[in-house]
């Protein structure tokens, strides 16, 4: 499926667009193939935590390339952080919603889609979050792929109940709450507190949630 057809059927679940990327599609296929494989290895170091504290000499360093480099895919050091993180959420994002097959039921929909969307939390280091949480711009950034989230959410959520599979919820609220499951056990004060990872323990809890709502 291309990623209009991708971004189109996102859109049409939830009746919103999907956060515009930082990188829009024309200027990612104008990058140059050395540039694709820096940003791949970008992103492994971004989840790994640390790369807030650098310079973008030593990022370029550590990805082993050259500032030309860097400064082709984006023009300052926050502005690269925010395009590696967004990139990555982007690709999650159009997994989950491929992963939804035509035939499910909602509720099975649901738990598809929320597994996989939470595999944006992993992994994930208290460095990571806590470089993330002090970027300039980077809480915005998480709001925007959370509230998409939630909204795709809170449609299957409606549709569940519709076709008599939940109880009768508050779905918005309800969508909130597991729209949230994965950013909530990422945040700095909270990883070092839960046994499983962030994605195991918001996967456990989607399901206590589900299973308490199932009327089956």
């Amino acid at each position: 499926m291309s990623t209009a057809a991708v971004d189109h059927e996102r859109a049409d679940i939830a009746g919103v667009r999907a956060p515009r990327p930082l990188l829009s599609p024309e200027r990612e296929r104008r990058l140059t193939e050395r540039q694709r494989q820096v940003i791949e290895k970008l992103e492994a170091l971004v989840v790994r935590g640390g790369l807030a504290d650098q310079t973008m000499a030593q990022i370029a360093a550590a990805a082993n390339c050259s500032l030309r480099t860097l400064y082709g895919i984006a023009r300052s050091k926050d502005e690269l952080l925010l395009t590696i993180v967004d990139r990555r959420l982007q690709r999650i994002g159009r997994a989950a919603i491929t992963a939804i097959q035509p035939a499910m039921k909602p509720l099975d929909a649901l738990r598809v889609y929320l597994r996989a969307v939470n595999e944006a939390v992993q992994p994930t280091t208290a460095e990571f979050a806590r470089d993330f949480a002090d970027l300039e711009g980077g809480g915005e950034l998480l709001d925007a792929h959370e509230t998409y989230v939630i909204a795709i959410v809170r449609n299957l959520l409606e549709r569940a109940v519709a076709e008599k599979q939940l109880v009768s919820i508050d779905t918005t609220a309800v969508a909130h709450i597991l729209g949230g499951l994965g950013r909530e056990f990422s945040r700095p004060n909270v990883l070092g507190l839960i046994r499983r990872s962030p994605k195991e323990t918001a996967d456990a809890m989607a399901e206590v949630i589900l299973r308490g709502l199932d009327l089956g």
